[in-house]
């Protein structure tokens, strides 16, 4: 029996849920991820997807400072009938800071940690479940979209070339990989000084790991804009009806 519980707690995974970014280009008075979509806060839409996967041990939620005890209130008040520990944890001055922050508060390094933008609120079960399944077996892998659009590589304004899109993915969140892998590339990457465009750029530049896609979804979008606000309305309506 003993055995079998440690198997299962093989399983599980924490989630690094990343609430601490300024929203500048969203031009809010407040936090992106505190404004209302159709009657809630934009962070509460993942954080209950997180709490509705039992493979959720640990959620750590990276905040800014004054606007922890605001979090903490909303988290008391989803988590009411849930059985899921709740770090909250300060943020940092770039992003790749606040996944370290939360990197050194996780239960286990151990386990799967899965990074995901709080400003991307329609992540699903089942994309989480897709993800979970593919970093067992390749220990990185991340979700992702192919690219529709044509694709230009332009310069000072002028066109250089046309890029060949079949081989192109619009990268999402959440991330998944071990925790030690990535805290140890995270360590790499402070002592370089280097500044990556997600983690997995990270496991890429100071790992020989290798990371693998996993198909996402077009409405998985990150809510940057006050347009994407309304691209956000329109999914939630959708979906509740």
């Amino acid at each position: 029996m003993r055995k079998a519980e440690n198997r299962n707690k093989a399983l599980d995974y924490e989630v690094i849920l990343l609430a601490a970014g300024q929203g500048k280009r969203m031009a809010a008075s407040r936090n992106k991820i505190l404004l209302h979509l159709i009657g809630k806060p934009v962070i509460s839409y993942s954080l209950n997807t997180f709490l509705s996967d039992p493979a959720c041990k640990h959620i750590v939620l990276v905040a800014q400072e004054d606007e922890q005890e605001l979090l903490a209130a909303l988290v008391k008040k989803e988590t009411k009938k849930k059985k899921c520990h709740i770090t909250i944890v300060s943020g940092g001055s770039e992003r790749q800071y606040s996944v370290y922050n939360g990197l050194n508060v996780l239960m286990n390094l151990e386990n799967i940690v899965m990074v995901h933008d709080g400003a991307r609120p329609f992540v699903n079960l089942a994309q989480l479940k897709s993800l979970h399944r593919k970093v067992q077996e390749t220990r990185a892998a991340i979700l992702g979209v192919p690219v529709k659009d044509t694709i230009k590589r332009v310069i000072d304004g002028i066109v250089q070339e046309t890029v060949p899109r079949e081989t192109l993915w619009q990268i999402q969140t959440p991330q998944a990989f071990y925790a030690k892998d990535l805290l140890a590339v995270h360590k790499c990457a402070q002592q370089e000084g280097y500044l990556g465009t997600d983690d997995a750029s990270l496991i890429e530049k100071y790992s020989h790991l290798a990371v693998s896609m996993v198909l996402g979804s077009y409405e998985n979008i990150k809510l940057t804009t006050p347009e994407d606000m309304l691209i956000g309305e329109a999914i939630v309506k959708r979906k509740r009806s």
